[in-house]
């Protein structure tokens, strides 16, 4: 699955997840830049992604997940497009 593709059904999880229909993520988008975002939180988007995407997250992925810019990284390889 291409980039492009992944972050509009990823914010669509994250504006389920901390229930803000407003919410938009960009790249950038750290935990610091939303309200709410904690350990908690990132399991539920996690979990969630594993879910939409059908993939599965490591320890070592979670770990380097600093941005939304990497979570999309991963999705992307875990989907089998991005090296």
């Amino acid at each position: 699955m291409q980039p492009d593709a992944i972050y509009p059904q990823l914010g669509e999880i994250f504006r389920e997840v901390f229930a803000d229909p407003s919410l938009v993520i960009t790249p950038d988008t750290k935990s610091s830049d939303i309200s709410g975002w904690d350990s908690g939180r990132m399991i539920e988007l996690i979990v969630a992604a594993e879910t939409e995407f059908g993939i599965r997250f490591t320890t070592r992925d979670v770990d380097g997940m600093a941005k939304v810019a990497d979570f999309v990284r991963l999705i992307a390889q875990k989907t089998g497009s991005a090296p």
